[in-house]
């Protein structure tokens, strides 16, 4: 069930659109890194906001948030002003993290892929089965949709070299997609493997 949920959410990105043309949920005003940043200057604890930053990081992060601390007394509005450099900073700090770039941070409402506030309460519900039927669909759509078109464009393919190209543009398309999203589902493959040491050699 974990690859094919893997498997699924990687079809539904591709099917939406490329990463770049999508919001992320954690540049939001009501993503979980603000959340846990509201958290750590309620609790006057940085911890709960560390957590979303690389060990790197952290010393930027302390010294920002005692700042916001200190700068919180001096009035609403300065509270206001220094709460908000403090949420940039750590959103910015996150995004290099997951090596992304930061682009501002975005307010709440702001429009994120439907996958993920659906991500979120699968896992506050402690289920992912409304979550995997959501992906699925889309993947499935999306699986189908390619694979007609692929026909439809093969039942051409002699009349001319425009409409030939047209079908091998269909069909690479359609390859890309089904085995970019086999690659993923599949978590013993070497790919997968290759780029996991990576990240752990990054981490370490």
């Amino acid at each position: 069930m974990r690859k094919l949920l893997i498997s699924s959410l990687l079809g539904l990105s591709l099917l939406l659109g490329t990463a770049s043309n999508v919001i992320a949920h954690c540049d939001t005003m009501e993503g979980p890194v603000v959340i846990a940043a509201k958290q750590a200057l309620e609790k006057k604890d940085v911890n709960p906001v560390l957590i979303w930053v690389r060990e790197e990081s952290e010393p930027e992060v302390k010294s920002v948030f005692e700042k916001t601390l200190t700068a919180g007394k001096q009035g609403k509005e300065a509270k206001e002003l220094a709460d908000m450099y403090f949420f940039e900073t750590v959103v910015r700090l996150h995004r290099a993290g997951e090596g992304e770039p930061y682009t501002g941070l975005k307010p709440a409402g702001a429009h994120v892929c439907e996958v993920i506030p659906a991500g979120d309460k699968a896992l506050e519900s402690n289920s992912e089965a409304a979550l995997l039927q959501m992906v699925q669909d889309k993947v499935k759509q999306g699986v189908t949709e390619l694979f007609l078109r692929v026909q439809e464009k093969k039942k051409n393919i002699s009349q001319s070299v425009e409409a030939g190209r047209e079908y091998v543009e269909a069909y690479v398309t359609f390859m890309h997609y089904v085995e970019s999203v086999y690659e993923t589902a599949n978590l013993s493959c070497e790919k997968h493997s290759e780029q996991s040491s990576e990240i752990h050699r990054q981490e370490e």
